[in-house]
C-alpha cells in the first residue's frame, strides 16, 4: 500500500458518517425550534398575562410575566446555541446540552400552567440532548 493511499483512507475514516451528520442537523434545528418555541411561549406570558391560568398552591408560582422573561430569555439563547451546533462550535455543544437541560427544568416546572406544551418542549429538548450528546463530536473538523 502506498503511503497516499494510506493517508486517503486514515482521512475517510475520519469523516463523519451521513447518520451521525443527520443526528447532529436533527439537533441544531430541533434547538432552534425550541428556542424559538420558548420565546414564543415566553411572549405570551409578557403580552397576554391572563392566558396562562396558575393553580392553587403550587411551589414554584411566579407571575405569568415572570414565567414569560424566563421563556423568552431561555429560548433565545437555545436558539443561539442551535445556530452554534449547526455551525460545528465545541462550545455550542455544551452550552447546547446545559441550555437544553434548564429548558426542560423550567418547562417541567411550568406544568401546572400549560401541561401539554410544557411537556412537548420537555420532549423535544431530551432529543437534542441526546441527539447533541451521541454525536455532537462528529461534525468537527478533522485536525
Amino acid at each position: 500500500m502506498t503511503e497516499d493511499a494510506g493517508y486517503r483512507s486514515a482521512r475517510r475514516a475520519e469523516e463523519p458518517s451521513g447518520t451521525a451528520v443527520g443526528f447532529i442537523l436533527f439537533a441544531a434545528i430541533m434547538m432552534i425550534m425550541v428556542g424559538v418555541f420558548e420565546a414564543i411561549q415566553g411572549l405570551v406570558g409578557i403580552f397576554e398575562n391572563e392566558f396562562y391560568v396558575a393553580t392553587r398552591n403550587y411551589l414554584f408560582k411566579f407571575d405569568a410575566t415572570t414565567w414569560g422573561w424566563i421563556h423568552l430569555l431561555g429560548g433565545a439563547l437555545v436558539a443561539l446555541a442551535g445556530f452554534g451546533v449547526l455551525a460545528g462550535q465545541t462550545w455550542a455543544r455544551v452550552v447546547g446540552i446545559t441550555l437544553a437541560m434548564l429548558s426542560a427544568l423550567a418547562n417541567f416546572l411550568f406544568i401546572p400552567y400549560y401541561p401539554f406544551w410544557s411537556l412537548l418542549l420537555i420532549t423535544l429538548n431530551i432529543f437534542v440532548i441526546w441527539a447533541v450528546a451521541a454525536h455532537g463530536g462528529d461534525l468537527r473538523e478533522p485536525v
